[in-house]
């Protein structure tokens, strides 16, 4: 993770007798100008709370970003590494049998590596499940953090079940079982299930603890070395955590993928098999515990608060007296009502009538409103997921119909965590502080908003031009279009997938793979814009003590991805796979459209919110 511009500033000092009440305190300055501080508690003080006007007039910046977070995203890159190392060479392993005389899997040259023989059908499904299963068991994984062993000990525990399933992983791949499909079928499925569960554990609380090693909550002025006055923005500052973040994901995801790909395939000494793009993984693995034991002294570590979701439900109940009707539309508006939070406030409610778990205060009920707006946002994620969730499955097997020259179908996919390697620093460097000169509010809801549509409508639109391909409006219709001419193009026609030879010799069509190039390329656009806000809304919504429950709703939408995925399992084989491609762009194309149309009004809320926030500063 780059460490950002460090700007040199100074905490004003002041005379240490001088009262500083909760709110700041005007000094005055060398030419009767006064400045407002922050109060001394330990993490703003002696910064500079800007004016309304500021607020309304400074270019904001980032703040940098400790080392600590810097620490915790290697171990994400560690662990990202060996997760898609791994599950990149998983269609393959499914899909296609063991070539004729290999006892690891690998292919020859130009031959398909395999294992199980189960199918394009099976293939997919298998993964799906596994996508799944990853994104069901973050809730386990915030339940045990928030209520017993604190987010830091969770991510512990889930490195060594992750660690189990992947030695167990490795066995299902080494000579001697996968020769015995039926048997490696079952080891690899017991696998599957112990590493999704230590991710699972893994992936709901690693997300909230990077962020919270930035404790700065407040934004404050300072002056730059060139003079400009600016706001540091805590917000912006978190925004940038969760990209970089991201690009260490990817940047694992791009290390893995590319010496998995090409470990499953043989030519002759230089490729080996299955078995070692599985240790590949593991050994990768095995730096996570080495960096949280060398940091741990050192993190902000957030300890177990108690299940708040009980006392949720029942705020929940409280504000809903009184609110329902025989009528469901004024059910409706009265449950939808701007003042539905606001009587379910403990300042509203006399000490003599409050009920006794109502131990929180009105903030707290704020930032509940706030988490289920993130949660509304959230339900638009699944359709989002459709078209990405094609990468590491029909993709793949789409890139085997093709002419490789040697390339692992599945070396392709790794232009999507590459562009997204090289992209980030460009809209953090170059696109982000534009926006912030121009003065456009590129807000969150915005950026998921063009995360649905831009990448995968407008700039699709304008390759399709540039390269004579008239057709719709998302990667999945090129991916579509592409399936099409596969099939014309293919020795046995509709049947391209299984397409063999009289000596049972895979044939493919001749189009060249890299054909595929601009699927992969939109869908990583449109992650920066998407994906990766979606960290940062989860995070930046939720109460402090539901952040892993909030992050583990945002990768839920990957579970109901994955459900909705299984419904389309049919189409995901020949003769179907141009419907498959083409009702996912669809999908995503009318969603991103749906989504905006839905959130409009709380992206103009956001705005009225922040003012608020800065009104209730001066005061």
């Amino acid at each position: 993770m780059p460490k950002f511009t460090s700007y040199k500033y100074e905490p004003l000092r002041i005379n240490e007798d001088a009262d500083r009440e909760t709110g700041g305190e005007q000094y005055e300055m060398s030419g009767g100008s006064s400045l407002r501080l922050y109060p001394i508690d330990g993490i703003h003080d002696g910064l500079i709370c800007p004016t309304e006007e500021e607020l309304a007039t400074l270019r904001r910046v980032g703040d940098a970003i400790p080392w600590t977070a810097h620490s915790i995203a290697i171990v994400e890159l560690a662990v990202r590494f060996s997760y898609y190392g791994a599950s990149v060479v998983f269609t393959n392993f499914i899909q296609y049998p063991l070539p004729v005389g290999s006892h690891t899997g690998a292919g020859l040259l130009n031959g398909q590596s395999g294992a199980l023989g189960r199918g394009q059908h099976a293939s997919t499904g298998i993964t799906t499940f596994y996508d799944f299963w990853c994104s069901v068991t973050p809730f386990a994984g915030a339940y045990i953090a928030d209520v017993h062993l604190g987010r830091f000990n969770t991510i512990c525990v889930a490195v060594v079940i992750a660690l189990l399933g992947h030695i167990i992983l490795i066995v299902t791949a080494v000579p001697g079982v996968i020769e015995h499909p039926d048997t490696a079928l079952g080891i690899f499925l017991v696998a599957l299930f112990i590493m999704g569960l230590g991710t699972g554990l893994f992936k709901a609380n690693i997300s909230p603890l990077v962020a919270e090693q930035y404790r700065r909550t407040k934004p404050f002025v300072i002056t730059t070395s060139s003079g400009e006055q600016v706001i540091v923005d805590p917000a912006l500052t978190v925004s940038r955590i969760y990209m970089y973040f991201y690009l260490m994901i990817n940047l694992g995801s791009l290390l893995g993928q590319t010496l998995m790909t090409y470990s499953e395939k043989a030519s002759q000494l230089e490729y080996v098999g299955f078995w070692l793009a599985y240790t590949l993984a593991t050994v990768s693995f095995l730096l996570c515990p080495i960096i949280l034991v060398i940091g741990w002294k050192h993190y902000v570590r957030s300890p177990p608060s108690g299940s708040v979701f009980a006392t949720f439900v029942r705020l929940l109940r409280f504000a809903c007296r009184g609110r329902w009707s025989v009528n469901p539309l004024r059910t409706w508006r009265n449950l939808t009502a701007p003042d539905f939070w606001d009587a379910a406030k403990p300042s509203r409610i006399s000490p003599a009538v409050r009920p006794l778990w109502m131990t929180f205060d009105d903030q707290w009920v704020d930032e509940v409103r706030r988490g289920l707006r993130a949660c509304a946002v959230f339900a638009w994620f699944p359709i989002y997921w459709l078209t990405a969730n094609q990468l590491s499955n029909n993709l793949t097997s789409q890139a085997a119909t093709l002419t490789t020259n040697g390339m692992p179908n599945d070396f392709l996919s790794n232009l999507d965590p590459l562009v997204l390697v090289l992209c980030i620093p460009l809209c953090d460097f170059f696109l982000y502080p534009a926006l912030q000169r121009w003065r456009i509010r590129f807000t969150s809801l915005k950026r998921i908003t063009t995360g649905f549509l831009v990448g995968k409508t407008l700039l699709f639109f304008l390759l399709s031009v540039l390269t004579d391909i008239y057709a719709g409006a998302t990667a999945m219709i090129w991916a579509a279009i592409l399936q099409h001419r596969i099939y014309q193009t293919s020795p046995c026609g509709h049947a391209a997938a299984t397409c063999t030879d009289s000596a049972g010799n895979h044939r493919v069509s001749p189009l060249n793979v890299w054909i595929q190039a601009p699927v992969y390329i939109l869908i990583a656009l449109s992650e920066i814009f998407a994906a990766i806000t979606g960290y940062e809304y989860a995070f930046s919504k939720a109460p402090e003590n539901m952040r892993s429950l909030m992050m583990a709703l945002y990768m839920g939408t990957g579970a109901m991805s994955a459900i909705l995925a299984e419904g389309f399992l049919w189409l995901a084989a020949d003769p179907l796979l141009v419907w498959n491609y083409a009702v996912m762009g669809t999908l995503a194309g009318c969603g991103g459209c749906a989504f905006w149309l839905a959130v409009r009004h709380l992206d103009a809320r956001e705005d009225e919110e922040v003012a608020r926030v800065a009104d209730d500063r001066e005061e």
